[in-house]
């Protein structure tokens, strides 16, 4: 049994709903970059959603790239989740 510890993975994505565009990687990386990718992430309050599979997909795709064909419908899951999720939040806040 590998006794190591496995070494975390991020990945950013941007998506803006123009219908001629995909969501793009904006930030990829391992270990420490990895860390500040999350921390930036939080302290911007953006939602994290962790999915080990997703992760190693997306981390194959090069920053500045948009996803490819075969992730659309996986990554607009997640985006839908995300979406709803801050829409959530928001209603909260302004009740």
């Amino acid at each position: 049994m590998d006794s190591r510890k496995k070494q975390k993975k991020a990945v950013a994505i941007i998506y803006d709903d123009t219908p001629s565009t995909a969501p793009k990687i904006i930030a990829s990386g391992k270990g420490t970059i990895a860390e500040n990718i999350i921390a930036t992430a939080r302290e911007a309050g953006i939602h994290i959603q962790q999915d080990d599979n997703l992760v190693e997909l997306l981390s194959k795709v090069d920053v500045g790239e948009e996803i490819p064909v075969d992730l659309y419908q996986t990554v607009a899951e997640v985006l839908a989740f995300v979406y709803k999720v801050n829409n959530r939040f928001k209603d909260k806040i302004e009740q």
